[in-house]
Formats: structure tokens, sequence, C-alpha cells
């Protein structure tokens, strides 16, 4: 079959180039531009890389026009809906979904690896009491090369495969030790009788003091959560994972680089700001005040939590969390907080303005997510640690796709650069 190329012409001087046009399974074919700055002797200039694609993968597709969000394939609103948690993790890093025997003993391994190191207290304690849980996680997880120096051969199948199955393991248990620091409680050990869900609400809210087993629809609303954050293709933190790996830096140290950049507020941080924004609205009543607001062009106020960088419909993880959210405030005690019932309100009057819905700016997975974490008891500042522990099944599936690529290279984007142009040293006595 003859291959496809598209030509670039040069207006300036009228040469043209040929270059190979690579087509996936579904979604747009992408120019191959590797050899233009040998061909032609230029770069070209993608800011926010919107319209680059930076490497081939089996793992995730979105289809943002469409509110399409497919994991290996599958719709992620029967995977949100059938699955489990870690049979969603196995299809992400095998590529299919597991049998009865393989889910069993997928679900064993990753148990028996959720223990730390019991040395790993002593760096625990080294953290100020308020330290952010996202800054211990980081620093955690980083630490943990020191621990597994020995199996981090990263050109090994065999221990890229130990390494994916200990980060998915321990990333809950070091978030919820994060979590008891930061409160001042002692760290409770995993469960290994108890689902991965339900471990994860039972190391954070468990004490020695009495006994605790976490509520169905609390492990039910986490599964979901888990799912629906565990991938989202080449957003700022996979790729962030995906350039420190291919450096050949160890697995821990690329999940940790990952979770650096999930900080940020425009990434992980949003659900937060979405609780951030209700308390200021503050009431019910004041909610047209600030429709009007976010109307307001001139006005720096915006609303969090509608609309998406991707979706340009309605997110679809958005619609699938949505009737769980109402679950969650209709059936979980101590749900009753006046911001949720401003969130409704909210939610109500977006959906329906003609404002909003001429600029698809539906709810979307932040906006609900922010308010679930918040009526298990999940304080704010663990939000962004939650999205962490969900997505490290996506993180350490794209390292792992990236490592057995025969044709990784390490990453290095070029820059137009606009500084002064060449000059001499002045001697300090002359300036």
């Amino acid at each position: 079959m003859t291959e496809k190329t598209v030509t670039i012409t040069n207006n300036v001087d009228g040469t043209s180039h040929e270059y190979p046009l690579h087509e996936g399974t579904i979604g747009p074919p992408a120019v191959d531009i590797s050899a233009l700055y040998r061909d032609a002797g230029f770069f070209t200039y993608d800011p926010g890389f919107m319209a680059t694609a930076s490497c081939h993968s089996a793992i995730t597709y979105i289809d943002g026009e469409h509110g399409v969000l497919l994991y290996r394939g599958y719709p992620i609103e029967q995977l949100a809906t059938k699955a489990s948690f870690l049979e969603v993790a196995y299809l992400l890093l095998y590529g299919e979904l597991p049998n009865e025997r393989e889910l069993v003993s997928f679900e064993r391994v990753i148990t028996q690896h959720t223990m730390l190191n019991e040395n790993l207290k002593n760096f625990l304690d080294g953290f100020h009491y308020d330290a952010h849980p996202m800054a211990i996680l980081c620093g955690v997880v980083g630490s943990l090369s020191a621990f597994y120096h020995e199996s981090i051969d990263v050109n090994d199948p065999h221990y890229r495969e130990i390494s994916a199955h200990r980060l998915i393991a321990k990333v809950p248990t070091i978030a919820a030790a994060a979590y008891k620091h930061n409160i001042g409680e002692p760290i409770m050990y995993p469960r290994n009788d108890l689902r991965y869900g339900a471990n994860f609400l039972y190391m954070m809210f468990a004490t020695p003091c009495e006994d605790y087993e976490p509520g169905l629809l609390a492990e039910k609303a986490l599964n979901l959560l888990f799912i629906l954050h565990a991938d989202h293709e080449q957003n700022a933190s996979t790729s962030t994972v995906r350039l420190a790996g291919s450096s050949g830096a160890n697995p821990f140290a690329c999940v940790a680089a990952g979770i650096a950049s999930l900080w940020g507020p425009a990434h992980g941080g949003a659900n937060e700001a979405v609780l951030d924004m209700l308390t200021q609205i503050g009431d019910v009543s004041s909610v047209p005040k600030f429709i009007d607001k976010a109307k307001d062009k001139d006005d720096p106020f915006r609303l969090m939590g509608f609309g998406h960088r991707v979706y340009k419909n309605y997110d679809p993880r958005a619609k699938i969390i949505r009737e769980v959210c109402h679950q969650v405030l209709e059936e979980m005690p101590g749900a009753d907080n006046p911001l949720f019932e401003l969130a409704l309100e909210l939610e109500e009057i977006a959906l329906h303005d003609e404002y909003f819905v001429e600029r698809k700016l539906y709810p979307n997975v932040d906006f609900y997510s922010g308010i679930i974490y918040s009526a298990l008891g999940i304080p704010r500042n663990m939000f962004t640690v939650m999205f962490a522990v969900a997505r490290t099944v996506g993180w350490v599936s794209h390292w792992t796709e990236m490592m057995s690529d025969p044709g990784n290279r390490i990453g290095r984007p070029r820059q137009i650069y606009c500084g002064p142009e060449p000059r001499d040293y002045v001697p300090i006595s002359k300036r």
C-alpha cells in the first residue's frame, strides 16, 4: 500500500518537501515533521502542544467535539458503571480486560504491595505538621527509588511490571499517611481483606481507638471517581511522566514528576477551586449575581468546574458522576452542607441558561468530584491527592508503553530564541 504523504511548500524560496502522514485507529491523522528542520531549516511553533502528537499510544482516546472517552477502546460509560477500579487498572496496564483468574491474581499482587517500608515513617515525620499532602506525596513517592533500587532496571520488562504494581499499590497508602500526618493521627496499616477503595477509606478514616468499616455507598463513589480519573490521554502530568521517563529515569522519579505537574491549579487543583468558588458565592440567593458576573467579560470572576480544555461538548465523565453525586448528597450522613445546595442550584441554572448552553459551558468532572469528596469527609487539601491516586494507574501505563517502544527517544522540544544577539564581555570597570 502506498504511504500517504503531505507536501509542505515554503512560499519564501519555493521549495517543497513531502512528509509521512501517520494515521491511528480513529481520530485525526498527524504529519510526521521530524525531518522538517533538516529539510527546510525551520521549526514548528505550537504553544501548549495543542496540535502536536508527541507519541503513538494505544491506551486512551478522546474526541472532544463529540464527548467521547475510551480506555483501550471501551467507552468510559460502560467501564464506570460495570467494572471495578482494579479491573480498569489491569485494562490500562495490559491492554485487555482480565478474566476471573487474571483479576484475582492481579488483586492479590496489588494487595501484597500496599505496605510501606517502616523506615518511611521517619521520612514522613520529617515533614512539617501542616505540610500540604501533595508535597508529602511528591516527596515520598520520589523516595521509593531509594528503597527499591535493586529492581528499577527500566530496560527489563519484569522489573517494569513490578514497579508498576508497587506504585498502584503504595500511592494510596502514602496518600492516606500524608493525611494522617497532616491531622496528627497515627498511620493506619492497610488491610488485606478489603477491596482497593474500601482499604483506602479505612486507611484515611480509621483510628486504633475503634472499629471502622467503610460504607458501601462511599466505596462505590470512590470506585467511580478513581475510574473516571484513571487516565485522560496526553494531559500535562502524563506528558510530564513520559518526558521524564524518556531520559531513562526510574519510574518512581517519573511519577513524582507527574504528581508535581498535577499539583498545578490549572490541572489537578480544579476541583478544589470549585469548592473555593462555592464558598465565595456563599448563599443560594447570591447565585444570580455571580452568574451575571461570570457573563461579564470585564469581570475577573469565572465559574470554576464548567467547560473543558478538550471537550467542546458535555464531558462524558460529568454525565456519569452527576448521578452518583446526587445519590451521595441524598444518602450520605451529614451531606446536608449548604454548599451542596448551592452547587445544585448553580448546576440547574447553568444547564438551562442560554449563555452557558450556547458556549457549551457544561459542568465538568471537577465540578462534581469536589462535591463528592467533600461529602465523603475528605478535606480540600486532599482533593488533588485523590486525583493522583487514581491517575497513577494511567501514568504507569503510559510509562510502561513508552519504555516498551523500541522507537522511544529522549524528549527535546525546541524554542524560538528571543534573547540578545551575540555580544562581547565587558570588564566590570567599564560597565
